[in-house]
């Protein structure tokens, strides 16, 4: 595939244009980004948040900017693109549906309905770093700086830094939900009682669904089923994990309070045409990654990604948290400062070209 136009168009452009084409993604491997400087964009890296090497890393900033809701909805989506680009534009193409036929008359359907029931055919374009390399310590403990539990994470990280393992040991709890506070935290919902920052997605899921049955009035999110609601960037997208089959508000309701392993993603690009919705979320195959959902609108209902039901393998949605905050464009994620940096950056290649 000749690839002509700068960057931006190659992490952006193509990356929807492959997609729609349904095969896998014609990307091309791209250099992790560095962060733009603070006066292009202003956010504090999660790295200037910690400091020592790991083993002794320890946080010096827990405070977060405090602003109101309604200016939140573009910081959200141009931070959440950026950490995107610092980690290299891993991306996880869902959006590919793989039949798995058998052959006619091989075997009934009504012995094996799975056998002939669509599956999401995942594909990972290994673009990006993850949390093994060496050099994003330091910004993964950035992201657990936004949480109350900071401390104890990190001692705990320290402990088995400093074992057999040294270095290489992973992060021993998930940081996706530390990923998502810290981009609350920088947004400027500081705030508890607009955002309640956490090790765990629950917790701020409850208190948006809170805010939906009449509680939090400050919160900024309220929780809706997927497809209730218009999806816009700045939104975010909630699944269960493992041993918590959610489906709905419903079933998490009959659980509040209660711990259950659920992830929730940044909505960064809404594509109603090609049906497909792009989120951005931490600890995504150990990185920042940028997942394509392929998206349905069923009758009287707005768009949402396909689910378990319709789909085998496709991750079902039972929480929309929606911001509390006017929309912005539906390709946020194309007008993103870091993705118009790329855009405005020399060509590649002696005439243009990738090499």
């Amino acid at each position: 595939m000749a690839v002509t136009k700068s960057r931006s168009w190659v992490m952006s452009g193509v990356l929807i244009a492959a997609a729609s084409m349904g095969g896998a993604l014609e990307l091309r491997a791209q250099e992790p980004a560095a962060r733009l400087p603070p006066e292009q964009f202003d956010v504090i890296a999660p790295s200037d948040r910690v400091r020592g090497a790991p083993g002794e890393m320890s946080v010096t900033q827990h405070q977060c900017r405090v602003g109101p809701t309604h200016w939140a909805r573009r910081r959200i989506v141009d931070i959440a693109v950026q950490e995107w680009a610092v980690f290299g534009f891993q991306t996880i193409d869902a959006a590919n549906v793989e039949d798995r036929l058998l052959p006619p008359g091989l075997v009934s359907d009504t012995v094996n309905p799975v056998l002939a029931a669509p599956r999401i055919a995942r594909r990972y374009p290994r673009l990006g770093i993850s949390e093994s390399s060496e050099d994003v310590a330091a910004t993964i403990a950035g992201y657990w700086s936004a949480t109350p539990d900071a401390v104890r994470i990190l001692n705990g990280q320290n402990r088995a830094w400093n074992g057999p393992g040294g270095n290489a040991v992973n992060w021993l709890q998930p940081w996706s939900a530390a990923f998502i506070s810290w981009i609350m935290c920088e947004a400027g919902l500081g705030d508890a009682n607009q955002f309640e920052r956490d090790v765990s997605h629950r917790v701020y899921v409850d208190q948006a669904i809170r805010a939906r049955d009449g509680g939090a009035p400050q919160a900024a999110f309220v929780a809706y089923d997927a497809g209730e609601v218009r999806i816009e960037p700045g939104d975010l997208l909630c699944n269960a994990r493992g041993q918590a089959p959610y489906r709905n508000l419903a079933d998490r309701r009959q659980e509040q309070g209660r711990f259950a392993p659920t992830h929730c993603d940044v909505v960064v690009k809404v594509d109603f045409v090609g049906q497909r919705i792009l989120v951005i979320g931490g600890n995504v195959e150990q990185s920042v990654s940028l997942t394509i959902l392929p998206a349905v609108q069923e009758d009287g209902q707005h768009l949402r990604p396909v689910d378990e039901a319709m789909i085998d393998g496709a991750r079902t949605v039972f929480a929309h948290l929606k911001l509390r905050a006017d929309p912005v464009e539906a390709n946020a994620l194309d007008n993103s400062p870091a993705i118009q940096a790329l855009a405005n950056a020399p060509p590649l290649g002696s005439a243009g070209n990738l090499p």
